[in-house]
């Protein structure tokens, strides 16, 4: 290899500079049409993505609300009627045709499967949809129970078993029944068929005189076969949409596994009832109680897809509710924006190609002359001048080349002379180009601000609109205080997009008196429940005797923030972290201390740290915005930041803010 790479250079080394410019020119171009198009490729398909998942996410969260109605729905009518005058008179009075034609009415108009009376033990005494089998014990059931053992109604979701479902009917056994359908990528099961089912049932009991509970009435819907929650949840989400002849968005009520509820098609056209889940799936919600968000293959096309587990009243899983878009319709997207990259590249490459022609051509004909005019002074024809065809670099050079000559037959001291003033021309040409250099990376922040104020902004105005109407509805203090912190810290998040743009275009804090150590107290607070914190031991020695100093806290808890999470990160969730606040001997300084055992930070790369986009981190994890940005927040309130780092043992940031007053 290395000398096939070597004979390689002696090759290109013979080429002539044409040769070498236009292949030159054309690797270039080729190598950063390439790379744009896959970056963008990349950033695209990502980002179509994210946008089906958090979708899937809101859509589930509807499928919820339509399920949590039905289900409240049930208890309304069951806890209502359990109030009724003709209950409290008619179980003492033992009238039971006339309890069962009111029942019997009330179960049919509110659109419930089973409506049943029970006596105070749990008895059964009156059986709207099958009048003649009663005296069964529902005890045991577990929302009769609970009712009977805590005299209130009780809600939930239950499996219901065949024998159960027979004492209501054969309609209800048949409903429930299914024979499981082959389904591609479904986890293996012993059974083939399902007897039971999963029905929406409440409970609520009934008084009598004096508060004397005299008996439990027990309602409940049948989900198996029935399409009313999944087909409302379809036209309310995705409101009818198809793409390529098929609904965009499907909804399904598993009973464990199988689909017993469901707007999925199978290749015939019909409900796949009976049809199973996939065994990822299974694995993730049905075995270990959590949600997926994902990409899923559904009975016969690939959907993007949202699962929740269905629980009982116990806490236990015996179901899921799924919502899922079709995931066609981005690939499709996405295809046609990798064909568009590619076509834009490869137009691209060809315009380049033209040039390169244009371009070499027009810089080695004048090139041509000069090798001519230097052998002639290499002769010694110091008199030969080179025709200077343009006003361009080349017409520059032609017309150096023959001043260059005159030169030569000038004085030494004068050679001399302008040996040195080339020096200097030199000299102001690099400190200009450091100053371009930094330009160019001010600039490239400043648009990279924006761009993450556009992409990011859209997302957290739907965080905080979502936390708003949680916050508004939240009932107990414990989520009221928690959904506060999201709204909060959503804010903070908005303010810390504009607080980049600031530091990009030097825009002066907003500073008010504040406490530094409720800020840091503020920091610690969010980052600590994080899972990266939790095997951190982080230490507080914070002075209470502080005085408030004139800072914007929004920019500071910014600054905190930063270097809290890269000292995380550098211990890999490891380690101690300590933080300390105190005042200087002189008392015109606020200093916060914050020190790591992380891995510390090499004497090569320390002078760079505060470099924007200058980082250690793997490209996909770190900008190196977060140190420059921090650095640039301390300095304009006329701070200063100090780092001392070792290798292996850890890293000592100090923070050092100016005890003084408002300024104007």
């Amino acid at each position: 290899m290395p000398q096939l790479f070597s004979n390689m250079t002696v090759k290109f080394n013979n080429l002539s500079l044409r040769t070498k410019l236009a292949i030159s020119f054309i690797l270039v171009v080729v190598a950063v049409g390439l790379a744009s198009s896959l970056i963008g490729i990349r950033l695209v398909a990502t980002d179509l993505v994210k946008r089906a998942q958090l979708k899937v996410q809101i859509d589930l969260n509807s499928a919820w609300m339509v399920y949590n109605d039905r289900l409240k729905d049930v208890e309304t009518v069951v806890r209502l009627t359990s109030e009724r005058f003709f209950l409290r008179e008619g179980i003492p009075s033992g009238n039971w045709d006339e309890l069962k034609r009111e029942l019997e009415r009330i179960r049919l108009e509110n659109n419930l499967d089973i409506l049943t009376l029970t006596d105070k033990k749990g008895k059964v005494l009156v059986r709207t949809r099958s009048p003649y089998t009663v005296g069964d014990d529902q005890s045991n059931d577990e929302i009769v129970g609970a009712v009977l053992k805590e005299r209130k109604t009780t809600k939930g979701t239950e499996i219901i078993p065949q024998k159960e479902l027979s004492k209501e009917g054969k309609e209800l056994v048949d409903q429930a029944f299914m024979v499981f359908t082959t389904t591609p990528k479904a986890k293996p099961r012993i059974k083939d068929r399902e007897t039971s089912g999963i029905m929406l049932k409440a409970a609520a009991p009934v008084f009598g005189e004096g508060s004397k509970l005299i008996g439990v009435l027990y309602g409940g819907h049948l989900l198996n076969r029935d399409y009313l929650i999944v087909d409302e949840v379809k036209d309310i989400v995705y409101k009818g949409v198809k793409y390529k002849g098929k609904d965009i968005g499907t909804a399904t009520i598993f009973q464990w596994d199988v689909r017993t509820s469901t707007n999925v098609r199978n290749s015939d056209g019909l409900r796949a009832i009976g049809t199973r889940v996939s065994s990822d799936v299974y694995e993730k919600v049905l075995e270990n109680g959590q949600p997926y968000i994902g990409r899923s293959f559904v009975v016969n096309a690939d959907y993007i897809t949202a699962y929740e587990p269905i629980r009982n009243i116990k806490e236990e899983v015996i179901g899921m509710l799924y919502v899922g878009i079709l995931e066609s319709p981005y690939t499709d997207r996405r295809n046609e924006l990798v064909l568009s990259f590619f076509a834009v590249a490869i137009l691209g490459i060809i315009l380049a190609l033209l040039m390169v022609v244009f371009v070499t051509s027009r810089i080695t004909r004048p090139l041509d002359s000069l090798v001519f005019a230097t052998e002639k002074v290499a002769q010694g024809d110091l008199a030969y001048e080179v025709p200077v065809q343009s006003s361009d670099e080349l017409g520059n050079v032609a017309a150096s080349f023959n001043k260059m000559t005159k030169v030569l037959q000038s004085s030494n001291e004068e050679i001399t002379k302008r040996t040195r003033d080339l020096e200097k021309t030199n000299k102001e040409l690099r400190e200009t180009q450091a100053q371009l250099i930094q330009t160019e990376k001010m600039s490239s922040l400043g648009r990279l601000a924006a761009g993450v104020a556009h992409e990011i902004n859209n997302p957290l105005t739907g965080v905080m609109t979502f936390s708003h109407l949680l916050l508004k509805n939240a009932k107990d203090e414990a989520t009221r205080k928690d959904l506060e912190i999201i709204v909060r810290e959503t804010t903070r998040c908005k303010k810390i997009i504009k607080g980049v743009l600031d530091f990009a275009r030097e825009t002066p804090p907003q500073r008010k008196l504040c406490q530094v150590n409720d800020i840091i107290g503020r920091t610690l607070a969010i980052l600590e429940p994080q899972a990266l914190f939790h095997n951190i031991q982080t230490e507080r020695n914070l002075d209470d005797k502080l005085p408030q100093i004139w800072i914007d806290e929004n920019q500071m808890e910014q600054v905190f923030m930063n270097i809290v999470l890269n000292a995380a990160e550098a211990m890999k969730g490891e380690g101690r972290f300590s933080i300390s606040s105190s005042l200087n001997k002189k008392g015109d300084f606020v200093e916060v201390r914050m020190e790591d055992t992380g891995m510390g930070i090499s004497k090569e790369n320390l002078n760079k740290i505060f470099d924007p986009f200058f980082t250690t981190k793997d490209p996909q994890k770190g900008t190196g915005l977060g140190l420059s940005v921090s650095y640039g927040i301390v300095q304009k309130h006329k701070g200063d930041i100090l780092v001392e780092s070792e290798v292996g043992k850890g890293t000592i940031f100090i923070i050092k803010l100016p005890v003084d007053k408002k300024e104007d």
